[in-house]
């Protein structure tokens, strides 16, 4: 676990909105080589602080510094001058485009069209460095929910942001797209770069993450812990406010009649792939099933 000075302080952050106040007197730090959870329930505040890092909202009250320097950020392009980038839940790629053509987008590269083929192969490498593969020239609207996560992360990279802030980035992954996405963070992190984590995935945040932070209805219940030095149980009630159990008596139950059936049903896509291939399942009443993927 790093422990080098912090390269971002947030002190005494408030964010209210109409009727809530989402940040509470939010203290909050980053150091460099590190990958920082920030854990709590949904509408706990955790993206809305971020948010304010990021440059896309502006706080009430409250100091930010970077690299020990106050920043006053007006827009997400002055947080990432400063070397901080954010991954949010929704994309923002254009489909219509490639790969390469959504990292170059918005920066000065003159005249980039004329020279595809170049960049193309700077994306591919710099996928290739940390772990990312992707097809440079495929376009957006091609590519699974996974790769377009690849695209939105080489697209801070090629930005050159030190800190990236990633809010809820399992979500959307199935279970080897997060082993994947896991490599890759440890190799930014090895390469002295800073993770904030945005979760309310309890093992997911203490096999990644090096430090917790846990907010509670827009206040700190538990600022920079060792994610290593507290257990699962603990963070559950610190998120939120009382004891969680982890395990319930189930009672058999006597299944009832058949209400839904599936026998190898096969589906395409909304981008004509096979989404569905000879699936069957069956439910009968008074019961729950789970689906895992």
């Amino acid at each position: 676990m790093s422990t080098s000075p912090p390269v971002v302080e947030m002190r005494g952050i408030v964010k209210k909105f109409p009727g809530t106040l989402a940040n509470d007197h939010v203290d909050f730090d980053l150091r460099a080589g590190e990958i920082h959870a920030l854990l709590g329930e949904n509408g706990a505040g955790k993206s809305t602080l971020m948010n304010i890092l990021a440059g896309l909202y502006r706080a009430e009250a409250g100091e930010i510094r970077v690299d020990g320097q106050p920043v006053n950020f007006h827009s997400p392009r002055d947080a990432i001058a400063r070397g901080l980038g954010m991954i949010h839940q929704h994309f923002t790629l254009v489909p219509s485009l490639t790969v390469t053509e959504n990292i170059l987008l918005g920066l000065d590269e003159p005249r980039f069209l004329m020279r595809l083929p170049a960049y193309d192969g700077k994306m591919a490498a710099l996928g290739e460095r940390f772990g990312l593969r992707i097809t440079p020239q495929a376009k957006v609207w091609q590519l699974t929910v996974g790769e377009q996560q690849r695209v939105e992360i080489l697209k801070m990279l090629y930005r050159g942001v030190r800190v990236l802030i990633m809010d809820e980035p399992t979500a959307v992954l199935a279970p080897q797209e997060i082993d994947e996405l896991f490599k890759t963070l440890r190799a930014m992190v090895a390469e002295g770069r800073s993770i904030v984590f945005i979760s309310h995935k309890l093992q997911e945040v203490a096999h990644i993450a090096d430090r917790v932070t846990v907010l509670r209805k827009g206040r700190v219940t538990a600022a920079g812990v060792p994610a290593r030095g507290v257990t699962p149980a603990e963070l559950a009630r610190l998120m939120v406010g009382r004891e969680v159990l982890f395990h319930l008596e189930k009672k058999p139950q006597t299944p009832g009649e058949v209400v839904l059936e599936l026998d190898r049903v096969s589906a395409l896509n909304d981008k004509g792939r096979p989404a569905l291939r000879d699936v069957s399942l069956t439910v009968r009443a008074g019961e729950i099933v789970g689906i895992a993927a």
